[in-house]
């Protein structure tokens, strides 16, 4: 019984180990192609390249977090902004965000690459902050210093209804993508830049 438990395990992880090494690349090559479709979203235009990927690391309040910014250049390869890769913590999870900036700070657009959010309220993120939704924040310039904020907190930006933990979460990954891609320090309690300066 014994020699029979040990015979199923090694070939059932042998499997395992070959199934993972098969599906490994394909996965990674659809994760690639769904990356730059997403960085066409948020930055507004299939005509760009990307001319540069940095993985920044900050310490926000005690923890390491991890941003991706993709900077963007046209077809010509004049600088026109960046796609910046950013999460928090929301209701139900890690809330991870793809936001595009342009060149003066200005929001392009955003996708929600990951989320854990009850679904019918927090997970209406997707929708509820872009140009035509309840909360929109597309076209907010940020290079003024003033994060993005939810009303209930004494900012302009409605919450998605039912949801104020993950609207918050939202403009604090917004707002930390902005201070990356400025290159600023970022305030632990909001996201937000905490020092002024911005270089490309």
């Amino acid at each position: 019984m014994v020699v029979v438990l040990v015979a199923v395990a090694v070939i059932t992880g042998g499997l395992l180990a070959w199934v993972n090494a098969v599906t490994a690349e394909p996965i990674k090559q659809q994760a690639s192609i769904v990356l730059a479709e997403g960085i066409k979203s948020v930055m507004c235009t299939d005509n760009l390249q990307v001319m540069e990927e940095d993985t920044i690391r900050k310490d926000i309040g005690g923890k390491e977090s991890t941003f991706v910014v993709h900077k963007v250049g046209d077809a010509s390869g004049r600088f026109i902004g960046a796609a910046v890769e950013s999460s928090s913590m929301g209701f139900g999870g890690e809330l991870k965000l793809l936001v595009g900036f342009d060149a003066a700070g200005k929001v392009l657009g955003y996708t929600v690459l990951q989320h854990a959010e009850t679904p019918g309220l927090g997970a209406k993120a997707d929708k509820w902050f872009q140009k035509d939704g309840k909360g929109n924040i597309i076209g907010r310039d940020l290079s003024d210093g003033k994060p993005l904020v939810v009303n209930k907190d004494g900012g302009d930006v409605d919450a998605i209804t039912a949801s104020t933990i993950t609207t918050r979460a939202f403009l604090t990954a917004v707002n930390q993508a902005y201070a990356v891609y400025a290159q600023q320090d970022i305030d632990a309690a909001s996201g937000a830049s905490s020092k002024a300066g911005r270089s490309k």
